[in-house]
């Protein structure tokens, strides 16, 4: 059973291993930060030492050998990032466009890098969430809404007892009886989620639905045909098991969210060289790096934003969610208008036309996800 205590570990685990990931595509290497020249050999390649650093492999001269030197690292990768932190999320914040350009132009020894920044962003995302139970609601907000399901469930046993009594007497439809089973069934299934939320055991672990019963409820696996026989079974087989049993897809939903948020940059890219097109004057100023390097920015910015937006509402400031209506658009004119050098009104117009394409992007995201979740 997962229990909060394991979430939790699993939730700092994910949150180290985000960090050293992020290093990893930094470049940085793990030790302590010691200066001072270095004599004699490098212990990684042999090559001569000069000074604090190998001229051949990068590898700091004085390195070491510590249990306190292996916290260093990880609070180092956690927390700052060898100070680039505190340079770039300041400037992603307030001038992403000039950030984004710094960067595209060569500035890059003084900013995290876009991926590192969105591997950092997903995974803190993570580890946060999985604290804290992956919800901006509160914990008064949970109970309201469990218990006013417990009082559902508690209904509906007792009219599905009614029911059955009444089909036995022959003063009732069958169809009725199994309309209110069915609604049974989702209300604990509602529960379930509930506790999931809660990182807590499922109240009705065996809420599922007989067989009898689940060819009526199952309805949108009927069309599902891609003329692949295998994946048309798969399909048909995963669509069954979501409509029995809906709070395991919400589950993979929301894990596949974390582990393919990756797939939010391929899906933008096209879509921001559409709305990009023209700028520079010509079709080749640009080029894809540079539209990757925006939008890896700018998406490491969104999760960001939603995560802080998210810890705010569940502190009690519930207007902090129109943040997340006012935000983005400013923030996403600013990078568009100094990245690419648009003029206001250009600026306006592609703003408009890439809030359209976000909305593409998301619902594609989202069908992705739907499909790997019914997929298994």
């Amino acid at each position: 059973m997962h229990t909060p205590m394991t979430g939790e570990f699993d939730a700092a685990g994910t949150a180290i291993e985000g960090a050293l990931l992020g290093m990893a595509v930094e470049g940085e290497k793990p030790g302590g930060h010691h200066s001072g020249d270095g004599d004699g050999s490098c212990l990684n390649c042999g090559a001569a030492l000069s000074g604090a650093f190998c001229n051949r492999c990068g590898q700091k001269a004085r390195i070491h050998r510590s249990f306190a030197a292996i916290w260093h690292d990880i609070l180092h990768g956690v927390l700052h990032f060898d100070g680039k932190m505190w340079r770039t999320l300041p400037m992603l914040a307030f001038k992403p466009g000039q950030l984004t350009r710094r960067y595209v132009h060569g500035e890059r020894a003084g900013f995290i890098s876009p991926m590192a920044l969105f591997l950092f962003s997903i995974f803190l995302m993570f580890a946060i969430f999985s604290f804290t139970g992956g919800s901006a609601a509160s914990n008064t907000d949970r109970l309201a809404e469990s218990q006013q399901i417990s009082a559902m469930i508690t209904a509906l046993e007792k009219k599905t007892e009614a029911l059955k009594l009444d089909v036995q007497n022959g003063t009732a439809d069958k169809t009725e009886l199994l309309e209110a089973r069915e609604e049974l069934v989702s209300a604990k299934q509602a529960l379930n989620i509930v506790a999931k939320l809660e990182n807590q055991a499922l109240p009705y672990p065996d809420a599922g639905i007989g067989k009898d019963e689940s060819d009526r409820i199952v309805s949108f696996d009927s069309d599902i045909k891609t003329g692949i026989k295998w994946l048309d079974d798969r399909l048909l087989s995963g669509a069954k098991k979501a409509n029995s049993n809906p709070s395991l897809l919400i589950y993979k939903l929301r894990s596949n969210g974390y582990k393919f948020a990756w797939l939010l940059i391929p899906l933008s890219l096209p879509f921001v060289w559409l709305a990009t097109m023209g700028a520079g004057g010509g079709l080749r100023v640009y080029h894809l790096y540079d539209h990757a390097v925006f939008t890896t920015y700018s998406i490491a910015f969104m999760s960001l934003l939603f995560l802080l937006c998210s810890l705010l509402a569940r502190s009690g400031l519930s207007f902090a969610w129109f943040a997340l209506v006012i935000v983005p658009p400013v923030h996403l004119y600013k990078q568009l208008k100094y990245a690419y050098q648009f003029n206001r009104l250009s600026t306006i117009l592609r703003l408009v036309l890439l809030l359209a394409f976000i909305a593409i992007i998301l619902a594609l995201f989202f069908l992705t996800l739907l499909f790997l979740g019914i997929l298994g």
